[in-house]
This record gives structure tokens, sequence and C-alpha cells, in this order.
């Protein structure tokens, strides 16, 4: 389960309204027949409107300044292993986001008129996709660029002899790009992964838009909040403000394991991947306490995982598999960043 938390980007290249980001989520929806396409939805509604969406984000922003997000977005993804515990990925997603967003607004260090935030004081609107591309930024495309990079020169050569401006044998060139195109390291049904490129198997996800606001639109919800339980004084009272993050994704773990009876390896939890940048020492001791069983099962996860290993390692040397933890401990720090706002 990788759960990331976004403010609204802003500047002089982004607009003030959600519709782009509102219409970014509407694109798998192109091209599919009306019972085909998937509909926003919130806590109480179903097949809401992209507009509506849009209409109800963007009139919710009562004093906030210019520079200041109107928005988060919370982005949910299971892994493929939590995905097979869905019977209806579509239904059971939409089930799930609505307990999720409940444990959202208990992570929150604050009160509204004297009482604990409820489902009912925020505003959001949520949507399941199923589908994910290969971006710059995935392991893939950056171990496949140098491949890429020649076959692009390699390209331009040809072009450059067909059109005149240079010489050379275009068969042998169309030959070394055919080689070049079967070293690449990552494939994926016999190609060479590149950007764009659709992911094979289950990519259920959840996108989730919500409102700064509360759902009165008047006062102010912020997830990126870096106070956890601290007071502070306003009109004369003191308040509780802050948003309890570590609260909150180990809260969404919990609420999947219990709503579909999932079993959770060591190695899938927050708690673990937090352990592992902030002290590789205690997760490696934790990892090599677990009974046999869930111990290979963890290191396969691993091995599938953000979280880097080297596979051949054999567990019983525990010294070398340490020294080599240290070794990969800032490539985790990528994986540990994918979870949460930041930690």
């Amino acid at each position: 389960m990788y759960i990331t938390i976004t403010p609204q980007k802003l500047g002089n290249n982004y607009s003030q309204s959600s519709a782009d980001f509102v219409g970014y989520l509407e694109k798998e929806n192109q091209g599919l027949e009306q019972h085909d396409m998937e509909h926003f939805f919130n806590q109480y509604g179903d097949e809401i409107s992209a507009e509506e969406v849009v209409k109800e984000i963007d009139g919710n922003t009562a004093k906030l300044k210019k520079k200041e997000p109107k928005f988060y977005s919370i982005t949910v993804s299971p892994s493929k292993y939590e995905l097979r515990k869905l019977q209806n990925n579509s239904q059971d997603l939409k089930s799930y986001t609505r307990e999720l967003m409940k444990d959202y607004v208990a992570s929150f260090n604050r009160e509204i008129n004297g009482r604990p935030i409820t489902i009912d004081d925020i505003k959001y609107y949520a949507k399941i996709e199923h589908q994910r591309t290969f971006k710059g930024t995935d392991k893939q495309i950056k171990e496949n660029q140098p491949f890429a990079t020649k076959i692009l020169q390699l390209k331009t050569d040809i072009r450059n002899i067909q059109e005149g401006r240079a010489e050379g044998n275009i068969k042998k060139m169309k030959k070394e790009i055919a080689k070049l195109e079967r070293q690449a390291p990552h494939q994926q049904n016999g190609k060479r992964i590149v950007q764009g490129m659709r992911k094979d198997g289950n990519q259920s996800h959840i996108h989730i838009i919500v409102s700064r606001k509360d759902a009165s639109n008047s006062v102010s919800l912020s997830p990126g909040s870096k106070h956890k339980a601290s007071e502070v004084e306003m009109h004369g009272k003191n308040v509780k403000r802050g948003f309890d993050r570590d609260k909150f994704f180990e809260k969404a773990e919990k609420t999947f394991d219990k709503t579909f009876g999932y079993k959770r390896n060591f190695a899938e939890t927050y708690k673990a991947r937090k352990d592992f940048v902030k002290n590789p020492k205690l997760y490696f001791a934790a990892l090599m306490k677990l009974p046999a069983n869930e111990k290979a099962l963890a290191f396969k996860m691993i091995t599938k995982t953000g979280l880097p290993i080297v596979p051949s390692i054999p567990v019983s040397q525990a010294q070398i598999a340490l020294r080599v933890f240290k070794r990969l401990r800032r490539g985790a720090e990528v994986a540990i960043k994918s979870s949460s706002i930041g930690i």
C-alpha cells in the first residue's frame, strides 16, 4: 500500500482552479460507453459529474490566499498482493475509500466548535482508475534510457542518410537498432519498456481530491501540517491543530486488512518502510526474527517493491546483509517518500 498526499500545484504555470486536475482524472473515460465509465463519488453519493466536482471544490476556498493550496490530492495504490484480495476492484475500492476517509478525519489533531472532526466536516471526491503508464521517473525507464539514447541517435543517422545529408550503411544500422531493442534490460510482452507504455497487470488505484476548507467553508484543514499534536491560541481559546501522518498511514493499512481479511506481511507495513530509513538495524533485526515462512515471503516482496535488497543474499548471513542494507539506505528514501508527505 502506497499513499501520497500532494498539495495543489500553484505558480505562474498552474491554474487556481481544480479543473485541470479533475480533467486529468477523467482521462480513462475517454472513448468509453457510459456504463463502462468510472465516475466520481464521495461519502454518500455516486456518479458525480466532473463539472460538479470542480464547482464544489472551487467554491469552497473562502479566505484562502492565492499562494495557498485550495485542495489536496490523495493517491492510494494497493499492492498486487492486496488487490488479489478484492472480489470487485471498483466496488471494493469505493467501499474502502469511504472507510479510509474516516481515518483521514480522525488523524487531525483539532476540533471544530469544541468537538472532534467527523466525516461530514470534509468535502472530498474520489475516483477509481485501472490503468497506469510508465513515467520518466520509473526505474525501468531510467535503466532503459542509455539504450533509448543510442536508438534515437541511430534513427537520426538513418534519416540523415535517407535525406542525403550523410552517408552510411542503413541496413547495418537497423540491425544495431534491433539488437539494442532486445538488449534493453526492461521488457514487457517482448518490447522495450518506453515512457507512456501501459503497465501490465492489475493496476487499480484510487484518486481523491479533498478541499482544503471544511464543508462549511469556514475552517482550514491541511494534511500537510507538520504540527502533530500542539495547541495554539485562537480567539482567546486554546485549540488543537495539525495532522498526524503516521497515524493516518498506519490506520489506512489496518482498515484495509480488517475490511478484506488481509494478512499483512512485515515487509508491507508503513512502520517497516519507515524503520528501514530511520533505523535500518532495527528493521533488519525485526526482519530476521520473523518465522521462516513469513521471512521468505518478506524477502520475496522486498525484491518486487521499492525497498532495495539483493535477492541472492542468504538470509543467514546477517552481517553481510546488514552492510548491504546500509549501502542501499539512501535509495530506500525514495520508497518511503512515495508513501507519505515526508517524515
